[in-house]
């Protein structure tokens, strides 16, 4: 027995699942081209950060010698010192970073001398602070003794190492800070560094501390000196600041403000050294002096950097063009989840599941998921291949912040497929624009955004708006990680690590993961207003009631109950079934349709199509209705109605019990629906086809697969090996086959064929009629054709549609019997015998009719209330003695003929 309850979501997801891993399997060489894509990429890149190091790196970027005996510095060019060996580093005197006399906080003071150089401090002791700051500076002696019992300062920029101090080695001066300056206070000296040996001038500059209440307002002092100097450098108007807080004779507990924005943020000097140290040495000494007089200090004599080796430049020229090829690779996803996603709208094949119970959110769910897996499998292929052939991008930053960027990344890039496919309705438009969109992105990036990142004076605010776009977001955060395995590779240290996720990174990611969830329900939004035809504001309309009852009460305020078109008696007695069934809220209607029309809005000047004009009509359980009617009468119209694809203009419709306007995902439960045109994988076989929809018809297990080989024999395609064949390689006949026992499988108690034999030959029409025929034991079908033999041996009951109205209804032969009441009567003579037969018909029957004439033959309508069939043999007999009758023949009304004179006369 088959479980005649719904499929649950999980059946359903499990169903859709198993779908997209076979079409997956189908493509496995489709997949394979893909991913050697970003393996091709990533070994060009190796190649060229090869050829670069064997045209550039070694020649350049190495210590030389030009002795053979001795090697060091004197012995380079100024290009190759900086990888020489320096076993024995430089001892520097301890600096403070002080600003430049144009930008000190006081400049109208004291102008006999340089600006003063300002100190604020606070605490909770204000004569014990102003003790401290006295004793940090004296008014020593000129010059005499180690440079490192002067405090010394330089408004130079700082270096990034201390190799060699730009301080000693630049043209601007150093200042020796004291509490007042004599006249002609500068002195110069010796400062010798092997193998250097030059002069140094030392500028006296007067030493100046502010007293302020609190913190707080250090604090905004400090924010407020901030300024841009001629060179775009951020230049703070003091030197330092101190906060003694509770600090007294037990304890020295102080916190220092220094200026740190002396940074360059070019890729090789990520930061400047910052000159901190001297200031902590200042205020311990301050501290010392304080307690146990000026002869106790900590003696700070020098700073200098560790031994160096010899190195060699290593100039990561893969991570600099990375993002571009990063970019393409990540990028190549997108066309692929797009088509696939449109080619399911091309195809309809996303409608024909829903019409056969698959709910929105298991869709949404398996396919979201199903594309997540696809792409995190993809990237961590790149990333892996990546690593182990050594690229810099993937070795050298933290595998957890590329973890969590690819996946955002992804995820957006799914969100952005998912709307996008809602703009597509072809499958090469959007393949066309997809790679128009990937490799524009990774250009533009490279060409255009990038050059705005690198420009400090471009506005932040523009580089915000352009990481809106999701490809600049993408690129910005591939530019980011590449800077820091750059600058990664060239100091010999780590990259991109949690406690140093710079400000871009932290922008965009931030960026990319608010626009993946509002991109994420706005396409869920747009996906449920078009697939599911729901309304515009259906996030604020409470759901309607599920209650059988409740749906046909509320029909009969629906009831028309005047009409404008006179209707025929049989039309006429349906409507008012149809009102008595609505009346009595029976259940035992399969179908039931009350006034139902739909109306297509004009387009270019063109009137409204009126495609179907208030049909009313009740189809019982176990019963086969057949809709004939030429091209265009409104057939398809009805039955996509009926299957949710597009809105009724007014009336209703009830599948079992159930409204189509309010309960389309319980109604697809319960239907089978055979298109008019076949909606099927071609790289699915028929089996997979069958196993897939049963399994959202609630199928498991040996039924399930009872089921699909009852429905490959009753179709034909179980021997030779068919079911199992693509469909692809079906001829027209197979996939039309397929498509019946699709709408069969599960024994739905509804099911709706629209033209289901068209392009059969004759064995295989007739073995489905046979199927047909024992499917209308288990439920309800509504059958549209132009074959009025298929008609009449299937159908309980026909009507005829015409110009979206019914004509007429009722069996085939009542419909014969009603609208064909004649006989037809066909003979064939030589030409000139064609009055002689005319005179003998009207002989029979005086109201005889001639409705056909060519070359000797000719066809008369005889009324059967003036005709005996005994009178006609007897004329014939006598005018095959009055001249010769080459061929003659008397027949009923056939459905066809029922067919052309409703047509005719409609």
């Amino acid at each position: 027995m088959t479980d005649s309850r719904p499929a649950s979501i999980l059946t359903q997801a499990d169903a859709l699942l198993r779908k997209n891993l076979v079409f997956q399997k189908r493509n496995i060489w489709s997949n394979v081209r893909l991913v050697t894509i970003p393996f091709f990429l990533c070994v060009l890149l190796v190649v060229i950060q090869l050829l670069f190091d064997s045209q550039f790196n070694e020649d350049h970027g190495q210590c030389g010698c030009l002795n053979e005996k001795t090697c060091g510095i004197r012995y380079s060019t100024s290009d190759q010192a900086a990888f020489c060996a320096i076993p024995n580093p430089s001892q520097w005197t301890p600096l403070l970073q002080i600003p430049s006399p144009q930008y000190r906080a006081v400049t109208t003071l004291y102008l006999s001398h340089s600006s003063p150089v300002t100190f604020l401090f606070t605490g909770n002791n204000q004569s014990l602070g102003e003790t401290l700051m006295r004793n940090m500076y004296s008014n020593s002696p000129e010059f005499g003794g180690d440079l490192a019992n002067y405090v010394l300062g330089s408004s130079s920029l700082p270096a990034y190492t201390n190799y060699m101090d730009s301080s000693f080695i630049s043209e601007l001066p150093i200042y020796n800070i004291k509490h007042q300056c004599s006249p002609n206070s500068s002195f110069s000296i010796l400062i010798h560094q092997p193998p250097l040996s030059f002069p140094k001038e030392i500028n006296c500059v007067r030493g100046l501390n502010l007293w302020r209440n609190s913190s707080s307002d250090v604090n905004k002092e400090l924010f407020k000196g901030y300024r841009k100097g001629n060179q775009q450098e951020k230049i703070n108007e003091y030197t330092a600041a101190f906060d003694f807080q509770n600090t007294n004779g037990n304890r020295l507990n102080v916190n220092v403000w220094y200026n740190s924005t002396y940074k360059n943020n070019t890729v090789i000097r990520p930061m400047a050294l910052i000159r901190v140290p001297r200031l902590v040495n200042l205020a311990s000494n301050a501290y010392l002096e304080f307690l146990k007089g000026s002869k106790t200090k900590i003696l700070f004599e020098y700073i200098k950097e560790m031994p160096k080796p010899e190195t060699k430049l290593t100039l990561d020229i893969t991570s600099l063009i990375g993002p571009l090829f990063f970019t393409w690779v990540i990028l190549l996803l997108f066309p692929v989840i797009l088509t696939t996603l449109v080619y399911e709208k091309q195809q309809r094949l996303r409608i024909m599941m829903k019409m056969h119970g698959l709910g929105d959110a298991p869709y949404w769910i398996v396919s979201y998921s199903y594309f997540v897996l696809v792409s995190t499998l993809y990237m961590l292929c790149f990333a892996i291949f990546g690593s182990a052939i050594g690229l810099n991008f993937f070795r050298l930053n933290d595998y957890s912040i590329q973890l969590v960027f690819f996946l955002i990344s992804i995820n957006l890039q799914i969100s952005v497929a998912f709307l996008a496919s809602a703009m597509f309705s072809d499958v090469k438009t959007a393949t066309v624009v997809a790679y128009i969109y990937v490799f524009g992105t990774g250009l533009l990036g490279i060409f255009l955004f990038q050059f705005f990142l690198e420009d400090p004076h471009f506005p932040r605010g523009w580089i915000i708006a352009m990481e809106l776009y999701p490809g600049f977001s993408l690129y910005r955060g591939l530019y980011e990680l590449s800077q820091s395995a750059f600058a990664a590779d060239y100091r010999g240290v780590n990259g991109m690590r949690w406690r140093d996720f710079g400000d871009g990174m932290k922008e965009v990611t931030c960026i990319m993961l608010i626009e993946w969830l509002l991109l994420l329900v706005s396409a869920f939004y747009i996906d449920q207003i078009t697939y599911s035809s729901k309304h515009p504001l259906f996030f604020f309309l409470q759901s309607p009631s599920k209650n059988k009852q409740h749906h046909y009460s509320n029909s009969n305020k629906q009831i028309s109950k005047f009409f404008v078109e006179m209707e025929k008696p049989d039309v006429c007695q349906e409507r008012e079934k149809v009102e008595q069934y609505l009346l009595e809220s029976t259940g035992n209607c399969a179908v039931l349709c009350n006034n139902l029309k739909k109306v297509y809005s004009g387009k270019d000047g063109n009137p409204q199509k009126l495609a179907v004009r208030g049909l009313s009509l009740a189809l019982l359980q176990g019963e086969c209705f057949g809709m004939l009617g030429p091209n265009g009468a409104g057939k398809t119209s009805f039955i996509n109605m009926m299957t949710g694809i597009i809105k009724p203009s007014s009336g209703s419709a009830f599948v079992q019990g159930l409204d189509i306007l309010t309960d389309m995902d319980r109604i697809y439960t319960t239907i089978g629906v055979c298109p008019q045109h076949d909606l099927l994988w071609d790289k699915l076989s028929g089996r997979e086809h069958l196993l897939f929809y049963g399994r959202l018809k609630n199928l498991k297990g040996s039924v399930l697969t009872q089921a699909v080989e009852e429905s490959l024999r009753s179709v034909n395609l179980f021997h030779g090996g068919n079911g199992d064949k693509q469909v692809r390689r079906y001829s027209g006949g197979m996939k039309r086959r397929l498509s019946v026992a699709i709408s069969l499988i599960g024994n739905p108690k509804v099911v709706y064929m629209d033209e289901p034999s068209t392009g059969l030959d004759p064995a295989s029409r007739k073995s489905l009629w046979d199927v047909v025929k024992r499917a209308k034991r288990k439920g309800a079908i509504i059958l549209t054709t132009h074959s009025m033999e298929e008609a009449e041996v299937l159908c309980d009951r026909l009507g005829i549609f015409v110009n979206g109205s019914l004509q007429c209804i009722g069996n085939p032969k009542e419909l014969k019997g009603r609208y064909g009441g004649s006989y037809v009567l066909t003979m064939t003579t030589s030409k000139e015998h064609e009055q002689e037969v005319e005179e003998l018909v009207h002989r029979i029957s005086k109201n005889a009719k001639k409705i056909y004439r060519t070359s000797g033959t000719q066809t008369f309508e005889l009324p059967k209330k003036e005709t005996k069939i005994a009178e006609v043999f007897q004329a014939v007999e006598k005018a095959k003695k009055m001249f010769p009758v080459v061929a003659w023949g008397l027949a009923d009304t056939t459905l066809e003929d029922v067919f052309v004179k409703v047509a005719q006369t409609s």
